[in-house]
């Protein structure tokens, strides 16, 4: 597992609250992730995962509580978000790839019109990030050639393009069929084994158990547990959590079965 920080959380969430309409989705969700930890964030649909995670970046604005993501205040007016949101990758279950570009400007767009990167630069750096997701073939590539999880994968690199602190994942494997979703794990993976601070909204558990530190668990807009995905896997104290991750395993074991 990675190693956390000794400076403080490089995500900090307090009482983060949010309605739409008369639906409370987030009743006072409070999270914090130390530098170079992966949290996974797993619960029943409609339990809020990925609208704290939206939260996180303000791409959905909160109600209410406090969020600070690797130094800037979130939540706070007189933050600069465009500025704030360079240090955090988003990577969600759907690709937005330019499809009049090449796989390779793609990936140097953001570091070339937001970071002014001079455009040798940010040629060999998108190259450098297009073997460490696997596609140095494909560089050349138009989007509509790969496959899907090809396409998550430049999806991948163009986010870490931007040089980001933080990475947030939305589901990433949830658009793609079974047989293209191993790719993106094991791309996600070797990101952890990197030291890469994540926070990943997932249903794919046996990845959780090899990659997270943590689980957080969601029910009902609120974390109702979080720990180690061993002991929760084990032992959880909720018999809600414990219900809902035996469910998965379940249906991961099912589903290994069919397939081969």
């Amino acid at each position: 597992m990675n190693m956390s920080s000794t400076t403080g959380p490089i995500v900090l969430a307090e009482d983060v609250q949010k309605s739409f309409g008369a639906n409370r989705i987030l009743k006072g969700v409070d999270l914090t992730v130390a530098a170079g930890e992966v949290v996974v964030l797993m619960g029943p649909s409609g339990s809020g995962k990925s609208t704290f995670l939206r939260c996180l970046n303000r791409l959905t604005d909160p109600d209410g509580g406090r969020i600070v993501v690797a130094g800037s205040v979130m939540t706070d007016p007189a933050t600069n978000l465009p500025k704030a949101r360079r240090r955090i990758g988003f990577v969600s279950q759907h690709f937005h790839l330019y499809p009049h570009m090449t796989v390779l400007a793609n990936v140097m767009e953001g570091p070339r019109t937001v970071l002014r990167v001079p455009r040798q630069v940010a040629r060999e750096r998108g190259r450098d990030l297009l073997a460490r997701v696997g596609l140095s073939d494909k560089e050349a590539a138009m989007p509509w050639q790969l496959s899907g999880g090809q396409q998550q994968r430049v999806a991948i690199a163009r986010a870490l393009a931007m040089e980001p602190t933080v990475m947030l994942f939305d589901e990433p494997t949830s658009a793609l069929d079974p047989e293209l979703t191993g790719e993106v794990l094991d791309t996600m993976q070797q990101l952890a084994l990197d030291g890469l601070t994540m926070l990943i909204v997932s249903h794919e558990i046996h990845f959780a158990s090899r990659v997270a530190d943590r689980l957080a668990m969601f029910d009902a807009g609120c974390v109702i547990e979080e720990g180690p995905p061993e002991r929760l896997l084990r032992s959880a104290s909720q018999e809600r959590t414990g219900r809902f991750l035996a469910r998965l395993m379940s249906w991961e074991s099912d589903l290994a079965a069919t397939s081969r």
